[in-house]
């Protein structure tokens, strides 16, 4: 059963579950623009309702992401020593940062600068002479806005290389080991929630969310130890991906009861210590079940190759470096329309891939000069998984 799974073949499943949570990121943050949170730019009317699938988003894209970033970086490193990982994670990470934060996210600034009547002119006008002006987003206009993904996995990539290193080195320690037996029982794999739970009851409430690196520890802490949990569960091998695949459908199960109680919690209790630590248990159990839910179904029906996902594999990048420019730009002409929330959400989903889609078909796939600026080998062909 568990034949197409060997580690040396490349995990389609894995390819698609990343393709589908940056896609959904997309639709994320296009309801961003319509719900009470704070964003960028909001609508002219606002749909509290429509927070409610976006909680539902929210619980469990974000750690699926870092969990199959820290899988990805166990192939990554199979070929690769230290120094040549850490050069190509510079290469893939940390350049298209940079070309996003100087050409990628100032118009996502500028139009918000003249929705909130903060800047009048032309955009040339903005950049770059403004891009400096105040310093960092938000009091000043330099930001790397929704690209705060970027360092931050380079961060947790660079630093976590010798305990990698060491897993990779040595298959058989104590530590991988422990890792497989545990997994191997009905239950084991829930044993991973024990540190989030600690991490979500007793450092969340102290360090708010920023995205700005500095003193975001709740961030750093949270969504480093689920990339090493991407990592410590793929070295595990064929017992991870049996472990998901046998409970697919308890886990999900319990995925359905703990987001039901997290939205009964939401809604009908206020906050105190014993709902803060409860809730927090709820939480993590939430979306820890979620994400081992969707490997295994995705281990089950989406392990296969096809065109499609060949395409969309290499395209995922550039699209989650450029939608949120394009999508704002959108926002901006209609967001004071009075159009109702069906049309205005399509007239934006639409266009934010169409535009993305065109841009990165004309001139980001077929320009070798291009590709490393939006975190692309230079040559077309994918690599191993």
């Amino acid at each position: 059963m568990f034949v197409q799974n060997k580690i040396h073949m490349r995990r389609h499943d894995l390819d698609w579950l990343r393709v589908i949570a940056f896609g959904l990121l997309i639709f994320y943050h296009v309801g961003m623009f319509f719900v009470p949170w704070h964003f960028h730019l909001k609508n002219n009317h606002i749909y509290d309702w429509l927070r409610y699938p976006m909680l539902f988003l929210n619980q469990w894209r974000l750690p699926l992401l870092f969990v199959i970033s820290g899988m990805g970086t166990y192939f990554a490193l199979r070929k690769k020593n230290g120094w040549q990982f850490a050069g190509e994670r510079i290469l893939r990470l940390f350049v298209p940062l940079l070309f996003g934060m100087f050409m990628i996210v100032p118009p996502q600034v500028y139009v918000e600068r003249l929705a909130k009547h903060q800047f009048a002119g032309g955009y040339f006008d903005f950049w770059p002479s403004q891009l400096f002006t105040g310093g960092s987003y938000p009091a000043g206009n330099f930001s790397w806005h929704h690209l705060w993904f970027l360092p931050y996995l380079l961060l947790f990539s660079l630093i976590l290389i010798p305990v990698l290193l060491f897993i990779k080195k040595k298959p058989g320690n104590a530590l991988s080991a422990w890792v497989s037996r545990t997994i191997a029982r009905p239950f084991g794999i829930f044993v991973f929630l024990i540190p989030l739970y600690f991490i979500e009851a007793f450092i969340e409430p102290f360090f708010p969310v920023n995205h700005a690196l500095r003193g975001d520890w709740f961030t750093i802490i949270n969504c480093c130890t689920l990339f090493f949990y991407g990592y410590l569960l793929m070295s595990a091998r064929e017992a991870f991906w049996k472990a998901v695949i046998t409970y697919r459908k308890r886990n999900l199960i319990i995925a359905i009861i703990a987001f039901s109680l997290l939205m009964i919690m939401d809604v009908s209790f206020e906050d105190s210590y014993l709902v803060h630590f409860t809730e927090a248990l709820v939480k993590v159990l939430n979306f820890w079940a979620w994400i081992l839910t969707l490997f295994g179904f995705a281990a089950v029906h989406l392990n296969k190759a096809g065109k499609f996902i060949s395409y969309a594999n290499e395209a995922v990048y550039p699209f989650y470096i450029l939608h949120q420019t394009i999508m704002l730009i959108i926002c901006y002409f209609i967001m004071d329309l009075h159009y109702g929330l069906l049309l205005k959400f399509t007239i934006i989903v639409a266009g934010t891939f169409t535009g993305t889609l065109i841009i990165y078909e004309l001139l980001i796939r077929r320009w070798i000069l291009i590709r490393p600026l939006f975190g692309l080998k230079i040559s077309r062909k994918n690599d191993d998984r």
